[in-house]
């Protein structure tokens, strides 16, 4: 499927995009908070907004080629699956959304797994709050690998570019609402939860409880971890957030302690 969008579209619309969600969830959180805030919204909030903007100027500079980019790339030299099977155009988008969506259950559980980017995504999870913010909280270093392998997954897989712009945009703003300090309806976030995750299935994933905290590691489909054997039951309302090590807000909760996290001696 041909389909070409100037750089500086491309930006407009997901940042766009980007601001709306971010402006409709923080309303939907000072409306109906599912749960009391720890520290205020303004430290915490600094923190994560000045890792968001550091992260973006950070891959400008690193990692210029943007994803696109990459699947035009693909595109033009016949790279990946995608590419080598005859297939309408929309079914080669929606597979492709589909897949990278896997992917990133997949590279999640990775940065749980292995010691050396548990470290690196302890910075997400020390967070002593929970709202659409801790959505955007990485470290640099996570955002650079995690970019990488977003890279590699577009080009082994052949995506279409069409694809690569609707799971973009698609993953910033559900990784926003699925960190929102907010719920559905008792009655719809059930129903809502058999496709997609909701906040209250992704809150458990926030949990001091290690147990808790290793499960639920979908962001936009919640069939991964039904499948794969990775699912815990939502939380509804108050939960203990955060790490156990980890409890100190002039550690967590500002800009210089999150980006010192990895390397200190503490364990998560």
């Amino acid at each position: 499927m041909d389909f070409t969008l100037p750089a500086d579209a491309e930006l407009a619309l997901r940042l766009g995009v980007f601001l709306a969600v971010f402006a409709a969830l923080a309303l939907w959180e000072r409306a109906a908070p599912a749960r009391a805030r720890r520290l205020s919204r303004a430290l915490r909030w600094r923190a994560n907004l000045g890792l968001a903007v550091l992260n973006t100027l950070m891959l400008r500079i690193l990692l210029p080629g943007s994803a696109l980019a990459v699947a035009a790339l693909a595109a033009e030299e016949g790279w990946g699956l995608l590419n080598r099977v005859e297939m309408p155009g929309w079914v080669a988008v929606t597979a492709a959304v589909v897949m990278l969506d896997l992917v990133i259950y997949f590279q999640h559980v990775l940065f749980h797994s292995v010691p050396v980017l548990a470290r690196l995504h302890s910075v997400h999870h020390a967070d002593l709050d929970f709202d659409l913010t801790t959505g955007i909280r990485f470290h640099p270093l996570e955002i650079v690998l995690s970019t990488l392998i977003k890279f590699a997954a577009i080009a082994a897989l052949g995506a279409p570019v069409l694809s690569v712009l609707v799971f973009e945009v698609l993953l910033n703003a559900t990784v926003m609402f699925n960190h929102a300090n907010a719920s559905l309806p008792a009655w719809l976030e059930p129903w809502v939860r058999h496709v997609l995750v909701t906040p209250d299935m992704h809150r458990t994933h926030h949990s001091v409880v290690e147990s808790e905290r290793n499960s639920n590691y979908g962001f936009c489909l919640s069939v991964w971890d039904r499948w794969l054997g990775t699912y815990t039951p939502a939380a509804r309302g108050e939960l203990d957030i955060g790490l156990p090590a980890w409890r100190d807000p002039g550690a967590v909760a500002t800009l210089s302690g999150v980006l010192r996290m990895p390397f200190m001696s503490k364990q998560t």
